[in-house]
């Protein structure tokens, strides 16, 4: 199903697996501790950074999660790290997440690229029946991110997720189905320009 190699470009964006050395590229990107506050990871602390895309380098071998890099075209920067994963073959469906990205480089539209680049391949090639997303209840601005790009949101599951300083997330979850894709890609001439 998922080619776990899988490279995907646009204009300002490069999505590529993670490797070991992007975890340099990554420390001064995650120093800023607000970052974090929807994550379930602390990554501003350098242990945990480095375990984080151990595990992504791992689940890419195991072929679990396709763990990405975003690499910033314009500067050639790292720019953060988005995924696919929970996949089911069986059910095509897999999970839209894990993503983030450097203070400097939001607002950019480099999310929305990396997720229409990502949509697009969960769709066209994969043939998947549903991509789903989640986030934290609390997290405005990717809950404002998710919609714009088509995402319908399904429900809240409460207490769901221990995050640091040991407060429980309630997750909102959101998907988008195969059917809607059509009519999502055919709005998105913004996003197709980028391409």
């Amino acid at each position: 199903m998922i080619d776990f190699t899988k490279m995907f470009e646009s204009q300002q964006v490069l999505l590529r697996p993670v490797r070991r050395d992007d975890y340099n590229e990554f420390i001064p990107l995650t120093q800023d501790k607000g970052l974090w506050t929807y994550f379930t990871n602390d990554l501003s602390e350098k242990d945990a950074l480095l375990a984080w895309v151990e595990a992504g380098i791992k689940e890419l071998t195991l072929k679990k999660r396709l763990a990405l890099s975003i690499v910033d075209k314009k500067t050639n920067s790292v720019a953060g790290s988005t995924s696919i994963g929970n996949i089911s073959e069986r059910d095509k469906r897999v999970e839209i997440g894990w993503t983030w990205l450097g203070r400097k480089y939001q607002g950019k539209g480099i999310n929305d690229q990396a997720k229409y680049l990502l949509l697009k391949y969960c769709f066209e090639e994969l043939e998947c029946e549903r991509v789903e997303f989640k986030t934290d209840v609390l997290n405005e601005p990717a809950r404002n991110a998710l919609k714009r790009i088509g995402a319908v949101e399904e429900g809240v599951l409460r207490s769901h997720t221990l995050m640091t300083h040991n407060r429980r997330r309630d997750t909102i979850y959101y998907s988008i189905l195969k059917g809607e894709w059509k009519n999502i890609n055919a709005k998105t001439t913004g996003l197709k320009s980028w391409l």
